[in-house]
């Protein structure tokens, strides 16, 4: 699957912002039934973001399609799952995840699910938040000793794990993440390449802050997140482009693979002066095919 570079939260219960969805050129829009509904509306969350999913089959979608369940111990999660598995999403994000164990739970659900609705085996995904309770971090190596086949990607949040530990604030002095959050998000990082799946850093709160939206997400990118999360239309676009290899750098890589093939097998060529090896060209492919996949 190519990486989405932009997540979109929609509130599932808001008719107006769900109508405006098809509209965000966002690589994937996740429908919220969590932390943005209020306990009295999600019911109706359910049956506006079935309706919706449902009106839109997977041949005929723009973005891919997630919904954001209840957690799994909260008493609602199933009743979000057998309201809109039937209508197809092409995943689930699983908040409050507390490890592999409840990627297993979810897909022992979801395997149920899509055979009582006549989906393939398989066919929904999912992408956890992993790190928004104090043990969760604790496991982000395990994803990559369980490799389960529904798992998408791996993100991460700082404001609900502030809340578990009971913090005042998850900012340094200089504004930028505490140590405590940048430690989880390094670890979130690696725990995804482990596992083989996308690494999706967490929101940029300020949505008016195109530049500093924009700067961040390039040093996410240069770091290895293939991806991030958004709470407004007006991040998508800054995103998808800043999650793109620019020019320069499509131009490199097409140079490096240029070099290795006429170099005809060889393990390391040399170019402008440097010594590449096989991760290099590796990298090079990479950045191609994600320039190619969104039409660079």
């Amino acid at each position: 699957m190519i990486d989405l570079r932009s997540w979109l939260f929609i509130p599932g219960d808001s008719e107006k912002k769900l109508a405006k969805a098809d509209s965000t050129g966002a690589d994937a829009l996740i429908f919220d039934l969590e932390d943005s509904v209020a306990p009295e509306h999600k019911a109706r969350g359910r049956d506006l973001v079935a309706a919706l999913l449902a009106d839109r089959p997977q041949e005929a979608r723009t973005s891919q399609l997630w919904v954001r369940i209840n957690p799994l111990d909260s008493g609602m999660a199933l009743d979000d799952l057998v309201a809109v598995v039937a209508a197809a999403p092409d995943g689930v994000m699983l908040p409050k995840c507390a490890g592999p164990a409840d990627i297993a739970q979810l897909s022992f659900y979801l395997d149920a699910l899509e055979a009582q609705a006549g989906l393939a085996a398989g066919s929904i995904a999912i992408l956890p938040v992993a790190t928004e309770t104090a043990a969760a971090p604790f496991t982000l190596g395990d994803y990559a000793k369980v490799r389960q086949a529904r798992l998408a990607g791996l993100t991460w949040g700082a404001e609900d794990l502030a809340a578990a530990l009971g913090a005042s604030t998850n900012l340094d002095p200089a504004g930028g993440w505490a140590l405590t959050y940048r430690t989880v998000r390094t670890l979130t990082l690696l725990g995804a390449k482990a596992a083989g799946v996308q690494a999706v850093d967490t929101l940029y709160v300020d949505f008016r802050d195109e530049a500093g939206l924009r700067a961040s997400s390039r040093a996410s990118r240069a770091e290895g997140f293939t991806g991030r999360l958004a709470i407004h239309p007006a991040q998508v676009a800054a995103i998808n482009e800043s999650y793109l290899p620019d020019a320069e750098e499509v131009a490199f890589a097409e140079r490096v693979v240029a070099a290795f093939d006429a170099a005809g097998g060889a393990g390391t060529v040399g170019l402008d002066g440097r010594m590449l090896d096989i991760p290099h060209l590796k990298q090079a492919r990479a950045v191609l095919a994600k320039a190619a996949a969104y039409g660079g």
